[in-house]
């Protein structure tokens, strides 16, 4: 018995530490991404196999573009669409989680998410899109981690310039060059606007922006000259 205690007591050891030695690895990285881009996300990487299983020799559209180099209209319409207290929080907008909480009680199924766009970052830089408490609270520590040593603006312009925006497509310039055939520089508002309501569900909204998303754009470019960009 006591040798089957020391045993769990070491297993339980050894995951500890192996816990806290992702923490500091994801730590080392983003302190790396201060200054440093990121060359791939887990989430490209996921989506890049899932490509190469249908097609051997695919290959991400995916360009960096610097912060500089972005439309402030994406910048607003992303902001107005899936993060509206960006620049105020500190990585968690505990209004707006309580707010889709209450939307998702009333329809009785999960319709709204309340993430902000630093958890949205954390998750694809380093996660999975599946769904599980674990999972969740590994974004938590990767957003409080990444708010400690990023400022907004960085953490906007990395978000810009990874989130995926269509089978393949990641960035703002590879998404304005693949549906309007001009730089994410030169990004209108009415096009901004359209781009940042396809964030939710990219790969569905490149193949069908119906009548319902088109009315969501329109109010999108309708307010996002009152959103804050860092």
């Amino acid at each position: 018995m006591r040798s089957l205690l020391r045993t769990l007591k070491w297993l339980l050891a050894g995951a500890v530490l192996l816990v806290l030695a992702y923490q500091v690895w994801v730590f080392a990285h983003l302190l790396w991404w201060t200054q440093f881009n990121p060359s791939q996300t887990r989430f490209m990487s996921l989506r890049l196999d899932e490509m190469r299983e249908r097609k051997p020799d695919a290959q991400l559209r995916h360009q960096w573009v610097p912060y500089e180099r972005i439309s402030v209209h994406l910048k607003r319409a992303v902001i107005a669409a899936e993060d509206d207290a960006f620049v105020d929080h500190e990585g968690f907008d505990w209004e707006g989680i309580q707010k889709a909480m209450e939307k998702n009680r009333k329809k009785g199924r999960a319709v709204a998410g309340g993430s902000t766009i630093s958890q949205q970052l954390a998750k694809n830089l380093f996660l999975s899109p599946s769904r599980s408490y674990a999972r969740k609270a590994q974004e938590a520590a990767i957003t409080f981690m990444m708010e400690a040593v990023m400022d907004k603006r960085r953490i906007l312009e990395i978000y810009l310039n990874v989130v995926e925006w269509g089978d393949g497509v990641f960035g703002a310039e590879a998404a304005a060059q693949r549906y309007y055939r001009i730089p994410a520089a030169k990004l209108g508002p009415e096009q901004a606007a359209r781009l940042a309501v396809m964030l939710p569900n990219p790969r569905k909204y490149e193949k069908t922006f119906g009548p319902r998303l088109a009315a969501h754009a329109a109010r999108i470019a309708g307010r996002m000259h009152y959103s804050q960009v860092p």
